[in-house]
């Protein structure tokens, strides 16, 4: 693909000789799907360079704990500016301007959250295609980004359907096609609290799992608080047949054992892991006891690291009126101790942090999003190991 306007002077040169504004320019840019589209500068963050590493910043002594190829964000963050509409707004609109905005920020992964954006952006709305996923794949190569991930389509029946299994087949493509070696989803495995369920689910996931393996991609689930929550699975039955009282193990403790290692793998979302740790740390023991147990997330990482390829690294303030123990915020300015967790965890070189944050967007200032995930790679970067 030939960039002829790689900088904003360049665009601004180009849209002065068609004689037309900008909205009227990047319509025109639209029309032409995968030709180049101009993208504005957005920030004080320094020009963009092919050859950028990382932030540039000086964050003190010691060793990083991510390293700058692994520094990473999930798409989902901002999704607010993916799905901006660029004849409306000069703020970063679509995939390939927030790509190269992210990018300037010294970001080097990118987990996807599906593949839609604005109908008027380069490509149009879906990009959930063979050649959409070409074309996004042109993009993240020009600014020296890599896809790691996606939180897409994973099927609801089980047996699988035909249609399913063809739909999903379809998403390990473009998953080839990106460069992932990881695809996933953003939901647990299953809601319930049952074993019964959870085996059905394991089931689904071994089954599943040796799909994409023979595709070249690592499948994994993603979890919300309420999946290291106690699994039911013993003492007396209720009425309808099911366990009312729990061993002590975790649902995705139980998950992790039932599902094949070579096949099956988590993102530990650390913000929810933290959130499961404050909620649920008591349980009724088959014998009717009350037992406390607190979660250990960086802990259940460590015994099974390989499993866990992945992170959301998400922070938040406390709160314990909540409900749930904190309240989100931009990574880095939270309580969440990232500098111990990813010490404790190590595999500096194997783990993908993906830098979230759900309530990045903002109603009344549409530049906040992106404002955040500059903090949050700052933030990233400058952790540090003691020495």
């Amino acid at each position: 693909m030939t960039d002829f306007h790689d900088t904003p002077a360049a665009d601004e040169a180009l849209r002065q000789r068609l004689g037309i504004n900008r909205r009227r320019f990047l319509s025109t840019c639209t029309a032409v799907g995968a030709g180049a589209i101009a993208a504005p500068v957005f920030g004080a963050a320094p020009s963009f360079a092919r050859t950028q590493t990382g932030g540039g910043h000086d964050h003190g002594h010691g060793r990083d704990l991510v390293p700058a190829k692994k520094r990473g964000i999930i798409l989902y963050t901002v999704r607010d500016a993916t799905g901006r509409d660029p004849l409306a707004s000069d703020l970063p609109s679509g995939f390939r301007e927030v790509f190269k905005e992210l990018a300037r920020y010294g970001y080097k992964q990118v987990e996807f959250a599906g593949y839609g954006q604005h109908a008027n952006a380069p490509g149009g709305a879906s990009l959930e295609s063979v050649e959409g996923a070409k074309l996004l794949r042109s993009w993240l190569d020009e600014y020296g980004l890599r896809a790691q991930g996606n939180h897409g389509f994973i099927p609801g029946s089980w047996p699988l359907t035909q249609p399913d299994l063809d739909t999903f087949k379809k998403h390990l493509e473009i998953a080839n096609i990106l460069g992932m070696d990881h695809m996933g989803t953003g939901g647990d495995p299953t809601n319930s609290s049952y074993k019964a369920d959870w085996d059905v689910a394991a089931d689904k996931w071994n089954g599943l799992g040796d799909i994409a393996r023979k595709a070249g991609i690592k499948l994994y689930t993603h979890n919300h608080d309420a999946a290291y929550g106690f699994l039911l699975d013993g003492g007396p039955l209720d009425a309808q047949g099911r366990p009312t009282r729990s061993s002590g193990i975790r649902k995705l403790e139980y998950f992790l054992k039932a599902t094949d290692p070579r096949t099956v793998w988590l993102e530990m979302d650390i913000y929810w892991a933290h959130v499961a740790q404050y909620k649920f740390h008591t349980y009724t023991a088959h014998d009717g006891s009350q037992r406390e147990k607190v979660f250990d997330p960086a802990g259940l990482v460590s015994r099974n690291n390989k499993r866990y390829p992945l992170f959301h690294a998400k922070d938040g303030t406390r709160n314990d009126t909540s409900g749930e123990g904190y309240d989100m915020v931009a990574f880095g300015e939270g309580v969440i101790d990232y500098r111990t967790f990813f010490s404790r965890v190590g595999e500096k070189d194997y783990h993908n942090p993906m830098v979230e944050q759900d309530n990045a967007p903002s109603g009344t200032d549409l530049g906040q999003s992106l404002k955040l995930a500059k903090i949050g790679y700052d933030n990233l970067a400058a952790l540090r190991k003691k020495r």
